[in-house]
């Protein structure tokens, strides 16, 4: 499916269209706001790959707080640096798109949650959770005792089967309750 950063063939772009949630138009963005991201040299070389560094420098990641983990988990780099291709970023654009299904949004959801990548949400991916949602400055960081009572109470409302973590099937039931999750679980260039 390769093809060089600055052109865009029709069949290519059909067949984006068919495996993303992407419209025709959306994909043509997409790939424009990734070829500024190249340098001169980089344009012309099929199926580059961007740093996360680069990727984290677009307005609309900038802000989000799980950006790393967001690159992370759409990256196809086999070095586990972040960096992606156009595909990954296509890939990232179609589950944060607003017509992607609540099926698909909250599996990534939850790979990004999965912050040690075991599968499971666990004591410490939760806290890494909260932390990255309240900042992690003095002023915003909780106390031991209001973590550890927050952790409590989500694996409380969350751990269906009372093994201490919360797996994929039990994050999908909590979420399947949260009517802004769909709108909210979002990136539009």
């Amino acid at each position: 499916m390769g093809t060089t950063a600055s052109q865009l063939g029709k069949d290519l772009l059909s067949e984006y269209q068919e495996l993303t949630f992407l419209t025709k138009q959306e994909i043509l963005l997409a790939h424009k706001r990734f070829t500024e991201l190249l340098t001169k040299d980089e344009k012309d070389r099929p199926n580059i790959r961007i740093s996360m560094g680069r990727i984290l420098a677009l307005p609309e990641l900038k802000s989000n707080p799980f950006r790393k983990r967001i690159c992370h988990v759409f990256s196809t780099s086999e070095h586990k640096d972040g960096s992606l291709t156009f595909e990954d970023f296509l890939d990232l654009l179609s589950a944060f798109s607003d017509s992607a299904t609540l099926e698909i949004k909250s599996h990534y959801a939850f790979r990004i949650f999965d912050f040690d990548d075991d599968g499971t949400l666990d004591c410490g991916d939760l806290e890494k959770l909260v932390n990255c949602l309240t900042g992690e400055t003095d002023d915003t960081r909780l106390t031991t005792e209001e973590m550890r009572q927050l952790i409590g109470n989500i694996l409380e409302e969350s751990d269906i089967d009372k093994d201490g973590t919360v797996n994929l099937s039990e994050f999908q039931h909590v979420i399947s309750r949260s009517p802004d999750f769909v709108s909210s679980f979002k990136i539009v260039l």
